[in-house]
């Protein structure tokens, strides 16, 4: 039989079909390790072996993912996009729990292509978290910048201009001044003095910078004393945000140092550390995969056939594919162009026939997920010249 499972916070639905594609079991279960156990318990006694589908492989599921695979359950990963296309060929027009369950157990009883989960090492999940979180925070910062650009143009344009709030020195100056009144007031040495206090690099660059552009102006903007206020907590959260990505980028290179393959991946130009977390946070174990075309296909750097008719070799990305996992093959491949020599060569062969941008640089992660592949499989370090092999 096949037990479908349509995860959720605080519940999950339970539907199982059998051979015929026939509802043999339905039910809601609170997120909870004893009704799980019961439910588990319950649905192992209708069939010598049930094969167990989810539609999130996320935290939510973990709890019964871990329950099934300590009771030697098979878990199969039916992606939600699936679930929502196959919909509409099941009777009804409504959407439920109930109806979502019994479409993941039906396709996870039709389907031979789904991925098997066998559950993770305790630091692949650590490494998936820390990444996570480290996304998180890159977001935050990223809006914090663009809303802390908003409120100094509502301010004095010309002092959006010369401060640069990516940088701590500007986040720093502006903490306590923000209005071109301020600045004007203490003076370029007054605001030199005021950041050497607080270690400031090329303090006295800074203040001349932000005393000459407060000087070109003399207007007040309406909402000025708001927008300043808004700004010194922006630039305040902007250096809290800053130390707390420092201190997790160290936390993830001490955790992917750990890894046994670490090693041999960073070796790779272009992937370096946080690239080679999030590469064994996509990927998890490699035994996943039977060999590299696999791998690049999970990573959405292979195109795939689009033909209809007389239309031919019409390749596209696919629409199935990890985009973390993408992230990292092309963002690594963007980064070797500058560093390799045979990366750039490759990528201006490339572009030599026609190919664009985009095009060639996938088509440098294709060859890169390759040479990736036989490194690990090997476990040896990236060489520019490739070891001699001796015949026997």
């Amino acid at each position: 039989m096949w037990a479908g499972v349509d995860i959720g916070r605080g519940h999950h639905h339970v539907a199982v079909v059998d051979g015929e594609g026939e509802r043999v079991f339905s039910r809601r279960v609170v997120n909870d390790e004893t009704a799980l156990l019961g439910v588990i318990s319950e649905v192992m006694g209708l069939a010598e072996q049930v094969t167990w589908a989810i539609d999130l492989n996320s935290s939510e599921s973990r709890l019964l993912v871990t329950l099934l695979l300590d009771h030697g359950q098979k878990i199969v990963y039916v992606p939600g996009i699936m679930v929502n296309r196959a919909a509409e060929g099941y009777r009804g027009a409504g959407k439920t729990d109930a109806k979502d369950a019994l479409i993941i157990a039906d396709q996870a009883r039709m389907r031979r292509n789904l991925t098997v989960l066998d559950g993770d090492d305790d630091l692949v999940v650590e490494l998936r978290m820390l990444v996570a979180r480290r996304t998180d925070l890159a977001a935050d910062r990223t809006r914090a910048v663009n809303r802390l650009h908003d409120q100094l143009l509502a301010i004095c344009p010309a002092l959006q201009r010369v401060l640069d709030p990516t940088t701590q020195g500007p986040l720093i100056l502006l903490t306590g001044f923000q209005t071109p009144a301020m600045l004007r007031e203490l003076g370029a040495e007054g605001l030199t003095a005021w950041l050497r206090e607080r270690k400031v690099r090329n303090a006295a660059a800074l203040a001349a910078k932000a005393v000459t552009a407060a000087a070109s102006q003399e207007t007040t903007l309406p909402a000025e004393r708001t927008a300043a206020l808004l700004a010194a907590q922006l630039a305040q959260g902007l250096i809290t945000l800053n130390q707390q990505i420092k201190d997790l980028d160290q936390l993830i290179e001490e955790t992917f140092r750990r890894h046994p393959s670490a090693e041999v991946i960073a070796s790779m130009p272009g992937i370096g550390v946080l690239l080679g977390a999030e590469f064994i946070a996509a990927t998890g174990s490699m035994t996943r995969f039977t060999g590299p075309d696999q791998l690049a296909s999970f990573a959405g750097v292979t195109p795939v056939p689009r033909d209809s008719g007389r239309v031919s070799g019409n390749l596209h990305r696919p629409q199935r594919y990890s985009r973390p996992l993408q992230r990292v093959f092309y963002t690594s491949a963007l980064l070797s162009i500058q560093s390799c020599p045979d990366s750039r060569h490759f990528y201006d062969r490339k572009r030599a026939e026609g190919k664009r941008h985009i095009q060639a640089v996938l088509a440098l992660a294709r060859r890169r997920v390759n040479v990736l592949w036989a490194l690990l499989r090997d476990n040896r370090t990236y060489q520019p010249t490739p070891p001699l092999t001796i015949a026997a």
